[in-house]
């Protein structure tokens, strides 16, 4: 079937719309202030394996179609072959019609792989698996390839306040022209829902930030330590993934009490 989505005026209705968009926005390099790109990969240079590999591992919004789908979880992250999982997400992209995952898969199709004269589905899957694969083997498609590819300026990754930032500092050293910066994300440092998974935490952050986190107040001169190594590697923004923002009157007695409860002996 005709993919009628990577066409160049895709969602530009006007003449108007058109004329803003590929006049001055298109030309225009990526600051991509949000992402879940892997600073390891990036540092590193990675070379996919495949398509699998670059596009399903680690996709929760792909993992939750298929389950939404019926997929077998053994096709989603468990222990099928890279191939079986990409025939399992191309059967399910048909069935994402509306949904925003269509366009997306599509468009990704298009940039940077090049491919718009087709529709992903179980019937075209092994043609567009080789044609990518193939593609992914070049250099031009390594991590740092792509970013080029997609005249990527910027990268912000997000990273916990316990990350070292070793690899934004291995790739400032070796860049190929896109910046890449980490975001302070804490979310970890307020989930107290599983008080041992949270006194976990406050065990790496303490050895982190070199202060040992033992009370409310130690644990906030610790996460400004952090904030600070994080300042001192580039890092301008942060990042909160909070369903619920709790407010609540208290006392300093009362948070005293409540931060030994929840992190332990």
């Amino acid at each position: 079937m005709k993919n009628n989505i990577a066409h160049s005026n895709f969602l530009l209705t006007t003449r108007r719309g058109q004329r803003l968009y590929h006049d001055y926005a298109e030309p225009l390099p990526i600051i991509d202030y949000h992402c879940h790109l892997s600073p390891k990969y990036i540092a590193e240079n990675m070379q996919f394996e495949n398509l699998t590999q670059a596009w399903l591992k680690g996709d929760h919004y792909k993992w939750r179609a298929m389950r939404t789908c019926g997929v077998n979880e053994r096709f989603v992250t468990g222990d099928a072959s890279d191939w079986e999982k990409f025939q399992k997400w191309s059967e399910t992209v048909p069935k994402t019609l509306r949904n925003p995952l269509y366009h997306w898969t599509h468009l990704e199709l298009k940039r940077p792989f090049g491919i718009t004269d087709r529709l992903l589905d179980g019937g075209t899957a092994k043609e567009i698996w080789d044609e990518c694969n193939g593609k992914l083997a070049s250099a031009q498609f390594s991590t740092q390839g792509i970013l080029k590819q997609m005249n990527v300026e910027a990268v912000c990754t997000t990273d916990d306040p316990v990350d070292m930032l070793e690899f934004h500092q291995q790739y400032s050293k070796n860049s190929n022209g896109t910046k890449l910066f980490p975001t302070f994300r804490a979310d970890k440092a307020l989930a107290v829902e599983d008080p041992a998974a949270f006194a976990a935490y406050l065990k790496s952050l303490s050895k982190a930030s070199g202060i040992a986190v033992t009370s409310f107040n130690s644990l906030l001169d610790a996460l400004r330590a952090r904030h600070k190594y994080f300042a001192k590697h580039g890092c301008k923004l942060s990042d909160h993934g909070l369903e619920t923002i709790y407010a609540e009157e208290y006392t300093e007695s009362q948070v005293r009490a409540v931060f030994k409860k929840e992190s332990g002996p």
